[in-house]
């Protein structure tokens, strides 16, 4: 192939500003608007696979023709350094020169000379930085989906150690019929099965190459986008120059993720706030997971789960923000899209310190175990026990609704459960009702006569455990 080499005049600097954009220019930029325009203070954290990016470019325009071996070398060995130099923090960081993208190109430059430059041959900063966004973002949502997994697994766990363990089930936060502890632990992995199918769901969006896009148009260079593509580890090459340089889908698809997460997270947390309260005082939350009081020397305040509640809404504000910043975007780049960065990036550092610590927090809960029990049976929660019952007896289910009624009334004023009544007290509301009623009326009896898939039967519980172990064992292997 015959080499196509890239453009290597030198500027003549008295005719321009420093910019690398600057020829078309007559005066620098307003001192405040450099500032007010610059994202390094924020997007300097892609340098990883800005370098990344741009070492797969150099290798893409080597195998096409437009770079020799040598310059690859160089770009490569520079690029490299300048990693180093950023992760031993001897890197300085310049405000004029804007963002991540030309702090970097400008360090390569100096230090390889005008090699350097050809670098950013058949490629813009808008096609630059959506791939360097979706790069970071893949293998941070690699990180969150093995911190789900760490989730999940301790929670089945618990799940499954918990299969016995009878405690009241609520509609209305009212006591309504009698669960297992581990059968309500497993509904919030429910959740987050559902969050992690969502989250691998959006990698496969977030994994497409929009590199090669250029500025809007792409390029005449005679690149090759699969080989880039190939390079990155990305499933695809993006079909459109259009749509590539700026779609921020994928950022606000994965600020969904993250809402419906938290807001999972959020409602785990209330029902951890109540259940350490003392009215409930169904578990113990080791201290580690705590704060105290600076006034009250008692309190024992459950602040991880309180601070994951509140931080719902700092990420739905996020999504709000990014769907907002998008809506009213013409084709193609806008400058609005350096907005997009900082709600992504503290959605994902908020998102990760949650799954961290909810992870490290839900296998250390201790139940106590007495009192959602005593809890479960003063809430006459056995009633559509006897409800089923008399209907198995044959008598029709809105009647029987009616002598239950009138048998909880009864258990309301004598200030006893319905387990705690004779045979001849609840045959004055039926008299079909025998003494195998009791059978019905224990909590265990209860919760052992829900035994099909999804029910609250002990032995269901402990199967459905071990499935759910199963799938995350499986699907991280």
């Amino acid at each position: 192939m015959t080499q196509q080499s890239a453009p290597t005049t030198e500027t003549n600097p008295a005719t321009t500003t420093e910019k690398p954009w600057g020829g078309r220019f007559s005066e620098p930029t307003d001192a405040f608007v450099e500032g007010f325009t610059a994202s390094v203070t924020f997007d300097k954290r892609l340098y990883h696979h800005d370098i990344q990016g741009s070492i797969a470019h150099a290798t893409m325009l080597t195998r096409v023709g437009v770079l020799t071996e040598a310059e690859l070398k160089d770009i490569t060995t520079g690029l490299e350094a300048i990693r180093q130099e950023i992760e031993s923090g001897n890197f300085q960081w310049s405000v004029s020169l804007e963002d991540v993208h030309m702090n970097i190109e400008a360090a390569l430059t100096e230090r390889i000379g005008i090699t350097g430059k050809k670098l950013h041959t058949g490629r813009s900063r808008n096609d630059q930085v959506a791939t360097d966004v979706r790069l970071y973002l893949r293998d941070e949502i690699d990180v969150l989906a093995a911190e789900l997994s760490r989730l999940q697994t301790g929670l089945i766990t618990l799940a499954a150690a918990e299969a016995n363990t009878i405690m009241p089930g609520f509609t209305h936060l009212q006591t309504a019929q009698p669960v297992t502890f581990g059968h309500h632990l497993l509904a919030w992995n429910e959740m987050l099965q559902r969050d992690y199918e969502r989250l691998m769901d959006t990698r496969k969006r977030v994994n497409v190459l929009p590199l090669g896009a250029a500025a809007l148009a792409g390029t005449t260079y005679p690149i090759n986008r699969n080989l880039t593509a190939e390079l990155l580890g990305f499933d695809r090459a993006s079909e459109n120059s259009l749509d590539s340089v700026s779609d921020r889908d994928f950022a606000i698809e994965f600020c969904s993720f993250s809402s419906l997460l938290l807001m999972h997270l959020s409602r785990m947390s209330e029902e951890l706030v109540l259940w350490t309260s003392s009215q409930f005082d169904f578990i113990n939350l080791p201290d580690r997971f705590c704060t105290g009081s600076s006034i009250m020397p008692q309190k024992k305040n459950p602040d991880v789960p309180e601070l994951v509640r509140g931080k719902s809404g700092r990420v739905y504000g996020h999504l709000i923000s990014l769907l907002t910043l998008m809506k009213s975007q013409p084709l193609a780049y806008n400058k609005d899209n350096q907005e997009d960065k900082e709600p992504l990036f503290d959605t994902i550092d908020t998102v990760k310190g949650c799954l961290r610590a909810f992870a490290d927090m839900i296998p250390a809960i201790e139940p106590r175990r007495e009192i959602m029990r005593e809890a479960a049976r003063r809430g006459f929660a056995t009633a559509t026990d006897l409800a089923d019952y008399l209907v198995r007896k044959g008598l029709p289910f809105r009647d029987a609704h009616e002598v239950v009624g009138k048998s909880v009334a009864f258990g309301v004023a004598e200030n006893r459960d319905l387990a705690e009544m004779t045979l001849e007290e609840l045959q004055q509301f039926s008299s079909i009702i025998t003494a195998d009623v009791f059978d019905v009326l224990t909590l265990e009896g209860s919760v052992a006569a829900r035994d099909h898939l999804g029910g609250t039967a002990p032995a269901q519980v402990t199967a459905a455990a071990k499935r759910a172990l199963a799938l995350v064992t499986q699907r991280d292997q």
